[in-house]
């Protein structure tokens, strides 16, 4: 290659760096891209789809700040420059105002959300009124006057937002910077001034979260099983997880189905909640209030449970996607009559699930049971001496326990799938009697502000994992009584109540740990250094998501239990993490899981002391039955798949008139035509325009 050509590539690649670099300046002027954003995802099941999504290229509007709902006018009707994308404060997120921007979308290009920084005084949940209301035990063929809320409506807030489908996408924005740029630039632009219309040029946003899948889950499905490629694209993944469990004394789990002269009582309680927005699921009231008191009464047994064994074993279990048609409790159901569990319900002797206890009013806790099933008198029997332990339980604490007074259904609860398989005495604890106490269910307001988890002011974060709130030392009267209740259940002496005890120490290091950062002292000491990156300074979002890998959720509680529920031996780590004690255990492996954890940092030193805990402590799989069946419109397990997307972003920007528009596109091409003419015209003329300075061709020197 000759020196000339050398040249001009250099040139070239020089040339292609200043207009990279030309190219990202221009875009930093032009737009502001949004950091804060979350969105509404696209769900599906057998019959439907809800949720959101854009446009392929995102979808692009005006921006325009809705004040009043009086002020819907302009976007419906009078605005001059539509489509809009409406800026929503928190109270205006209304069912009435979304419907009339829903049933408005050809002029409305998106809704963006402003997130509070304090919960609103007044109750908000985008569920619906029954949850779940068409999978639970209550059935054309189970008791139908008791079916679809017919008795009690369980959740009287719920305005159904989440089960709607948009055709535009919907996010939610933090109250901060970007939220001031977008106020100040729609003051600035776009608000109309003494009834003057505003000039152009207007601000802008655009959103894009685009989903891959459409119509239902059977739709998405077939298409995610075509393939016209080496490597197919999916549209939907179904919703699942894992669930968690543990058992007072060990059970071989590699023996799957019935264990002779083997019993179980039942501890349940669910992990995972949902909100409007995808990413944004806190569940403080909704879940993280009875698996919290449900782990600390775990640990209070430990101690009893090893040195007084009950005849009956207490298995411990956290299911997953109970929000979506009881997901995990279905799938452990069905494990179990297909003996593809530990156990199986022939095993089962009864059920205590511990729902929503964070907000007991009075000290007061209900105990619904099924009335139903309480018809058959052994049941019944059964069921009253479970009310009659919890009741002794509760002597001498803060917190007392009654029945309902009247009957009524089982409030929305795992205990259902148990009872949809067979009759089994159980209870659900809750701290309503009727209808749920729960102002914020399944919302961005189910947080720990509403649990009334705060700390006195300039506290630093590891003062705030130490310090005991007093919902900590509520939780812990309700672990305490649970913990007692468990141990009579399983055949424990009464004598031995008063050493059960849960610790508010850690109660209050878990609420702290899932509802105000997870990243956090304690817990790092309690999982393996390789997911200490799971770990973050924000609440624990408590959404199932998709059945491809643990969750976050999940991870922690799976070592939260192995480390309250387990022991310390001191073994290595290969030999911890092969699942043996020695080279030669080979029989371990099937009754005990062990897990090397990070462990503590000594004073004044950076290296951990990790170690290795062995514990009962297992993982099942919480994936819908429909799923591994291809009954895709099955109408008794959960069919919820989640649509797949590519981007996920936001971007505010200045849209000039759309004359502006056509003249510049218009000078653009007379440009361009202009110079193809003098192109041409000077390249034909070549010879006579550039001829009298060029050397003839039989010179020589």
């Amino acid at each position: 290659m000759d020196l000339l050509s050398i040249k001009w590539i250099v040139n070239l690649i020089v040339c292609w760096l200043f207009i990279g670099v030309g190219c990202n300046s221009v875009e930093k002027k032009i737009y502001v891209h949004l950091n804060n954003t979350v969105p509404c995802v696209r769900l599906l099941n057998a019959t439907h789809q809800i949720g959101c999504q854009s446009s392929l290229s995102g979808n692009v509007g005006v921006l325009h700040v809705l004040e009043s709902e009086e002020n819907l006018d302009w976007v419906l009707k009078s605005g001059p420059n539509p489509p809009y994308l409406v800026i929503l404060e928190s109270q205006l997120f209304t069912r009435s105002i979304m419907m009339k921007l829903k049933n408005g979308s050809s002029r409305v290009a998106g809704v963006a959300v402003v997130a509070p920084n304090a919960n609103p005084p007044e109750g908000f949940s985008p569920h619906t009124t029954c949850p779940n209301e068409n999978t639970g035990v209550y059935s054309e063929d189970y008791d139908p006057a008791l079916a679809h809320c017919n008795v009690t409506v369980w959740n009287p807030l719920g305005n159904g937002l989440s089960y709607e489908e948009y055709d535009f996408p919907i996010f939610s924005m933090k109250d901060d910077n970007d939220t001031q740029i977008i106020r100040q630039c729609y003051l600035d632009h776009n608000r109309a001034v003494n009834g003057s219309l505003p000039q152009y040029p207007l601000c802008a946003m655009q959103l894009y979260s685009h989903m891959s899948a459409v119509t239902d889950t059977a739709t998405c499905m077939r298409r995610n099983d075509i393939n016209f490629s080496i490597s197919p694209e999916m549209v939907c993944d179904p919703l699942g997880d894992y669930n968690v469990w543990a058992s007072t004394r060990p059970i071989n789990n590699t023996a799957k189905g019935h264990k002779m002269f083997e019993s179980v009582v039942i501890a349940a309680a669910r992990l995972d909640s949902r909100s409007f927005f995808f990413d944004i699921a806190p569940g403080a009231e909704s879940g993280v209030s009875g698996f919290v008191t449900l782990l600390a009464a775990a640990q209070a047994l430990r101690n009893a449970t090893q040195e007084a064994q009950p005849n009956r074993t207490i298995l411990y279990t956290f299911f997953q996607g109970e929000t979506f048609d009881y997901i995990g409790s279905s799938r452990m159901v069905y494990d179990m009559q297909n003996s593809d569990f530990a156990v199986d319900l022939d095993n089962v002797h009864s059920v205590l699930e511990i729902g929503q206890v964070g907000l007991r009013a009075d000290s007061k806790l209900w105990l619904h049971s099924d009335p139903v099933s309480r018809k058959n008198s052994s049941v019944n029997n059964e069921v009253r001496k479970l009310i009659v332990n919890l009741q002794t339980a509760s002597g001498g604490l803060n917190v007392s326990v009654e029945e309902p007074g009247f009957s009524q259904p089982l409030p929305p609860s795992s205990f259902q799938r148990f009872l949809r398989a067979r009759p089994i005495p159980g209870i659900v604890i809750e701290d309503h009697q009727s209808a749920f106490s729960n102002r914020f269910y399944e919302s961005m307001y189910d947080n720990a502000e509403y649990l009334n988890v705060s700390y006195p002011p300039n506290m630093t974060p590891e003062e705030q994992l130490e310090f005991v709130t007093e919902t900590a030392k509520a939780l812990t009267e309700v672990a305490t009584m649970v913990a007692r209740a468990l141990y009579i259940q399983a055949g424990g002496a009464e004598t031995q109540l008063s050493s059960i005890n849960a610790d508010p120490q850690t109660v209050t290091r878990m609420l702290y740990g899932f509802l105000v950062r997870s990243n956090n002292s304690w817990f790092q000491q309690l999982i393996p250094s390789d997911l200490a990156s799971h770990l973050a300074n924000r609440p624990t979002n408590f959404y199932v998501g998709v059945a491809q890998q643990s969750s976050e959720p999940t991870l922690l509680v799976q070592y939260l239990l192995a480390n309250l529920t387990g022991s310390t031996i001191n073994i290595t780590q290969e030999n911890c993490q092969n699942q043996r004690e020695d080279e030669e255990d080979k029989e371990s492996k099937h009754m005990y899981y062990y897990m090397w954890v990070q462990g503590a940092a000594p004073p004044n030193s950076t290296q951990r002391e990790s170690y290795c805990v062995r514990s009962t402590v297992r993982l099942s799989k919480a994936l819908s039955p429909a799923f591994d069946l291809r009954e895709y419109t099955s109408t008794d397990y959960s069919t919820w798949t989640e649509s797949r997307w590519k981007s996920i972003k936001g971007r505010i920007f200045l849209v000039a008139s759309h004359d502006l528009e056509m003249l510049t596109l218009g000078v653009g091409v007379g440009v361009l035509i202009t110079s193809l003419i003098l192109t041409y015209v000077i390249s034909s003329k070549a010879d006579m325009l550039f001829s009298a300075g060029r050397e003839p061709t039989n010179a020589t020197y």
